[in-house]
């Protein structure tokens, strides 16, 4: 099969030729239709990711078509429509007993702990606990979205911020997660402060549903900003980005009690930001992270999308081949692109 691949980190990846994946007894194997170029991947393409053996193939953000079926597998069926959580469980931890398969105790990654969907094809065990059957109507290249970005959003705003109508929330990064989140927030009748520091991003934000925006590089002091606009601060406040400044930032620009949801990734030397814990003491603040989403939890998240209370559709932004995946996956730090990019092309 066709597939991106990399030898080292950092280096640039090439197209080739690799071999077919085969299904374990209780997996699959999917043929990917459609797969986001997330800043995850390039997280893992730089080496900030243990996880990762090389030589690899990155990918984790997908949906596709079943095309070969393990003998143990009950629930699906070669030419079944699906798509998977970027955090795959094993099914036999105490975690995944207690429903919690997003922290998994032997979770897999694909794109990290195994080849991912930069491919015609990727591999995915314990199939029945991890694949989300999609409706007909939902096409791939909005289905793969959903893996990460939208998926880990929803959990953020829905399961781990409680968020509820009326209540003030703020975002910092308007990059993918961070717009789904505004749009995730905004359905369930918060009031979304969104703030970047790119007046295009800020727009495509507006239109997602924020009620207000802040540019970062226009204003003396964010969080005097997102306070001022929220008479008080924010209920519940988002780093999208994953850098200690928005991580700080949305601490410190919380109303009493209010919650920070964790969900850019802070990883190489960002793994240790700095935390305004006097304040986090003082003010009763709750910091919290969200790590995806599992399985089945999906079934919420579409309900709302069948309803049209959810568009994550309006988040696409470019529609690129596998072979221009490679320049968007090397890039991806320098947040040139609004919206999420999809390789719909193989």
């Amino acid at each position: 099969m066709k597939a991106v691949l990399y030898e080292q980190f950092n280096a640039p990846p090439r197209l080739t030729q690799v071999p077919d994946p085969t299904p374990t007894a209780h997996g699959v194997v999917i043929q990917v239709m459609a797969t986001g170029v997330c800043r995850s991947d390039w997280h893992g393409w730089v080496g900030h990711d243990a996880d990762i053996q090389l030589p690899h193939v990155p990918g984790h953000e997908f949906a596709g078509v079943v095309q070969a079926v393990g003998s143990q597998v009950q629930k699906y069926k070669r030419g079944d429509r699906v798509t998977v959580p970027f955090v795959a469980a094993c099914g036999h931890c105490p975690e995944c007993h207690a429903g919690h398969q997003q922290v998994c105790d032997h979770q897999f990654q694909p794109g990290f702990t195994h080849w991912g969907s930069f491919a015609e094809y990727v591999a995915i065990d314990q199939a029945d606990l991890n694949l989300v059957a999609l409706p007909e109507e939902l096409d791939f290249a909005t289905a793969a979205s959903l893996g990460c970005r939208f998926a880990t959003s929803f959990r953020a705003v829905v399961d781990q911020g409680k968020t509820s109508a009326g209540q003030w929330v703020a975002v910092h990064g308007c990059g993918g997660v961070g717009l789904s989140a505004i749009m995730i927030a905004h359905a369930l009748g918060a009031n979304v402060v969104a703030v970047d520091i790119a007046d295009d991003k800020l727009a495509l934000a507006r239109a997602m549903g924020a009620a207000a925006t802040v540019n970062a590089t226009r204003v003396a002091d964010v969080v005097e900003a997102v306070r001022d606009i929220t008479r008080g601060g924010a209920h519940v406040s988002l780093d999208a980005l994953g850098h200690p400044t928005t991580c700080f930032n949305s601490i410190a620009n919380l109303r009493k009690r209010g919650k920070h949801i964790q969900v850019g990734l802070m990883l190489g030397e960002h793994t240790a930001p700095a935390v305004p814990m006097s304040r986090v003491i003082a003010h009763e603040l709750e910091i919290l992270g969200s790590h995806g989403m599992q399985a089945h939890r999906y079934g919420a998240m579409l309900a709302m999308m069948e309803s049209g209370k959810l568009a994550p559709e309006k988040l696409i932004g470019e529609r690129i081949s596998l072979a221009q995946s490679i320049d968007a996956l090397m890039n991806m730090d320098r947040f040139a692109v609004a919206g999420a990019t999809v390789v719909t092309e193989f």
